[in-house]
């Protein structure tokens, strides 16, 4: 028995192991060879089937010239190329600062033919200059320089978290001198296909190197001193906040991180505890919302930092169409760290007027010895009511109180542009903003603006040189933002800003029986104003970049622009699919519109109460009923199965009236 138990396992044993050959044979003829086309687009592991052609569009941008498929596999927005001429230019700066003082010169393209006009030298004595230098110098002393596309062994190790197409990370390589090394990552398997493609189209691949990771644990791999980078460029789609805590200790020392945030609606106040959950800070409506959107981004970054005794140093802060942009350094410093709490503000703002104030955090004092004492702020610098109007008071923030800008890093970027205006697509819109920037006041935090001053007190608004004219003669500062076309930025208290109103209101009579005793506006006119405000226009009330009219403030680049649809895989929601979605949603909140004809069929089922009293001429133009009979609608809205309905007189004194009757 027990061998011919060994016998019948051993077949059985032979016949399962027949079986799964066959089965790994017919597995095998079944799949056939890999598909390379399926290879190259990053698929081919996840099994899915793609379709044998896929629609792509070639875009040039800047020096760069890249491949994309037209479905919105790959994210692109082309309204961001002025974010990215400004990064370029930006980085530009960083590199010839950071190069320049390890005597490394930079050549930008456009730049030299530039500066034989402004040195002044003709070609020939320029040639002379040349060869006269070369001939002095030894073969070892020839002074270094950085070209683009080149590789610079002590340059500039750059890194874009959320690449996409690459366009960003290749832009940089040919426009960018002075760089090391780009890695240009993503997470999506087609989007690194994609960046390959575009590398070798572009023939950047001994500069920029594609990797699929996720951001946050690519930059948590290079935490050492040794294997930072030097420039961290974040442009998620939606809110940064995720990239952050890895990206302050991902940047070397004094490097650059330059972050983009596009989740303007929580920034802007309309979700504060969801921008609470994201950047630590209440977020509040008001007509400087994009710059307290700024200030809370600056935040949030200075927090981050601070955990590991590190802290930010503003370069550049730009609001920008439907997104914020962001230009940090970020530096190592125990002792600099204890002043961050000093750096930031509480923001009381009264739902009345709109007159806000700020609150510092902490409070910084000297010390004996040159030491500085930090310690606890007091406050509030507000009455539980607002002190002009009688309202009470919301409360934002922390956020950043300190300069958004440095003024001599941006006037450098200015200059730059300024003297090669040919080398960025959106030059003369960079010029504008940044001259805008360098006007404003950086030690005023947040503005007000014309229409939020008039419509507080009901009056007509003033010409903008008018007001700053007045703010000028009574001896404040002022400037513009470029954050917002009407704003008014200056030093003077609530107090003297609502004594100019006062002023002007004297000039524009407003009707005060129309004005509840309640309202701000009543409450702030009641009172008298303490300083006699001067419109004459002066000279100085203009300031030079709308003098120039320069390109501070762009309209609309084309239809249905703002932020793009999130890529989705195969390009689900694209092209026609994405406008017709548009259209759906497009006030879905509100009530849809009724058909004018049955609106009017339906106004005529009730009956006119002036014609009732016999007032109404408008006779058969009125839009209500003018029968003597009942409406139809009362008619119908009798119950038919009420076997006592037809025994009832309808127009009797008793009957119940219908709809619009008295």
């Amino acid at each position: 028995m027990s061998r011919a138990r060994i016998v019948l396992w051993l077949s059985l044993s032979l016949r399962s192991a027949r079986s799964f050959s066959r089965a790994r044979f017919m597995e095998g003829q079944h799949q056939g060879p890999p598909n390379p086309a399926a290879m190259e687009n990053g698929t081919e592991p996840c099994g899915e089937e793609r379709p044998p052609e896929v629609q792509e569009t070639t875009v040039t941008e800047g020096a760069a010239k890249i491949v994309f498929p037209s479905a919105n596999e790959v994210f692109y927005n082309p309204v961001q190329e002025f974010n990215r001429d400004l990064t370029c230019a930006v980085i530009t700066e960083f590199a010839r600062i950071q190069l320049g003082a390890k005597g490394i010169q930079i050549k930008v393209p456009g730049e030299k033919d530039l500066q034989k006009v402004v040195v002044d030298l003709s070609e020939q004595e320029e040639d002379k200059a040349e060869v006269k230098e070369g001939a002095n110098l030894a073969p070892g002393d020839q002074p270094r320089t950085a070209a683009v596309r080149d590789i610079c062994e002590e340059g500039l190790r750059v890194l874009e978290g959320l690449a996409a197409s690459g366009l960003r990370s290749i832009r940089f390589a040919l426009e960018v001198p002075g760089l090391r090394s780009v890695v240009a990552n993503d997470a999506s398997a087609r989007a690194v296909d994609l960046m390959h493609r575009n590398v070798q189209l572009n023939d950047v691949a001994h500069l920029v190197q594609p990797s699929q990771a996720d951001a946050r644990m690519l930059m948590y791999q290079h935490q050492k001193a040794s294997e930072r980078f030097d420039v961290i460029d974040l442009d998620p789609y939606g809110s940064p906040a995720p990239f952050l805590d890895a990206a302050v200790q991902a940047v070397s020392e004094g490097g650059l991180l330059c972050v983009t945030c596009t989740d303007m609606a929580v920034l802007a106040g309309n979700s504060g505890e969801t921008c609470y959950s994201k950047y630590g800070a209440m977020a509040l409506k008001s007509r400087a919302c994009h710059e307290m959107a700024l200030r809370i981004v600056l935040h949030s970054l200075d927090l981050h930092a601070n955990c590991y005794q590190r802290f930010v140093v503003p370069l550049l802060s730009i609001s920008a169409d439907f997104y914020v942009r962001i230009f940090v350094r970020v530096f190592t410093g125990q002792a600099k760290v204890k002043a961050s709490a000093s750096k930031q503000a509480l923001v009381f703002q009264c739902v009345g007027c709109g007159s806000f104030h700020l609150q510092r955090l902490g409070k910084a004092s000297g010390a004996s010895g040159g030491r500085v004492k930090f310690s606890a702020a007091c406050g509030p610098p507000v009455a539980p009511e607002c002190e002009h109007c009688g309202q009470r008071h919301q409360l934002g923030g922390p956020m950043w109180a300190e300069p958004l800008h440095d003024l001599d890093f941006v006037g450098r970027v200015l200059e730059a542009v300024s003297a090669n205006p040919g080398r960025f697509h959106t030059a003369e819109r960079i010029r504008g903003v940044l001259s805008v920037v360098a006007e404003e006041l950086l030690d005023v935090p947040l503005y007000y603006t014309l229409d939020q001053l008039s419509s507080a007190i009901h009056c007509s608004t003033p010409r903008l040189l008018q007001l700053r004219s007045a703010l000028l003669h009574a001896g404040f500062r002022v400037s513009l933002s470029h954050a917002c076309k009407n704003a008014v930025k200056t030093d003077a208290p609530s107090s003297a800003l609502w004594d100019i109103m006062r002023c002007w209101e004297k000039e524009c009579p407003v009707k005060r029986e129309r004005l509840s005793e309640t309202s701000p506006a009543f409450r702030i006119l009641s009172v008298e104003p303490r300083l006699q405000a001067n419109f004459t226009i002066r000279d100085d009330a203009n300031p030079s970049s709308r003098q120039r009219g320069l390109k501070r403030f762009q309209a609309n680049p084309e239809a249905n622009w703002g932020p793009r649809p999130r890529a989705r895989p195969r390009g689900k929601a694209a092209g026609e699919a994405v406008e017709e979605r548009r259209k759906l949603l497009q006030n879905k909140r509100k009530e849809p519109d009724e058909d004018l004809a049955q609106r009017a069929a339906h106004l005529k089922t009730f009956p006119c109460k002036r014609f009732k009293e016999g007032t109404c001429q408008r006779g058969e133009q009125c839009c209500y009923s003018h029968s003597p009979l009942m409406p139809k609608a009362t008619a119908e809205a009798t119950p038919t199965d009420c076997p006592e309905a037809p025994d009832q007189n309808p127009l009797g004194p008793g009957a119940a009236a219908g709809p619009g009757e008295d």
